[in-house]
């Protein structure tokens, strides 16, 4: 089979609406516990992988920023509340704000909502906060390049509250 690379589909990056970026999650199997539950450490590579979207969309490339700046982001702390259980085969949405950026720190807040035909967004699984940090490779702190932290800055939500919301 001759095809170029060109023609083949790319991997789900996800959307930015308005500052708020979305990425679409399929559950596989090796997502899942022996009963079909998504597994609780999962949702954490979820949210991780949608962050890393969220700044990709913006144009913030991870490894230019290590290579040229010697510069990473680290976790320091999270939070995270497990409201219901995600199964095999749901389609979810991860749902990222970017809430606070300082000079070498940023908090997004998360939601995962499981997609269903009646809601929007759909139900609400799980919600994140996660506060990280620009680190040097070294090990150090390090802040973020004017660039990066200005590419940033468009995501802000100002008038999003400092705690990820519960659906009612």
């Amino acid at each position: 089979m001759n095809m170029a690379t060109s023609d083949l589909p790319l991997p789900a990056s996800g959307v930015l609406r308005d500052g708020t970026h979305l990425l679409p999650i399929r559950v596989y199997y090796e997502d899942t516990d022996a009963g079909g539950i998504v597994y609780h450490a999962t949702y954490l590579r979820f949210a991780e992988r949608a962050r890393t979207e969220m700044l990709r969309a913006i144009g913030v490339d991870l490894i230019r920023l290590r290579d040229d700046h010697g510069l990473v982001f680290v976790v320091r702390r999270g939070e995270v509340d497990y409201q219901r259980a995600a199964r095999l085969d749901d389609m979810l949405m991860v749902q990222s704000d970017l809430v606070e950026l300082g000079g070498a720190t940023a908090t997004i807040a998360q939601v995962i909502r499981r997609l269903t035909p009646a809601q929007d967004l759909g139900e609400e699984l799980v919600t994140f906060r996660a506060h990280v940090a620009c680190m040097q490779t070294s090990g150090r702190a390090g802040r973020l390049p004017p660039d990066v932290r200005a590419r940033m800055k468009t995501l802000v939500k100002t008038s999003h509250s400092t705690t990820p919301s519960r659906s009612k």
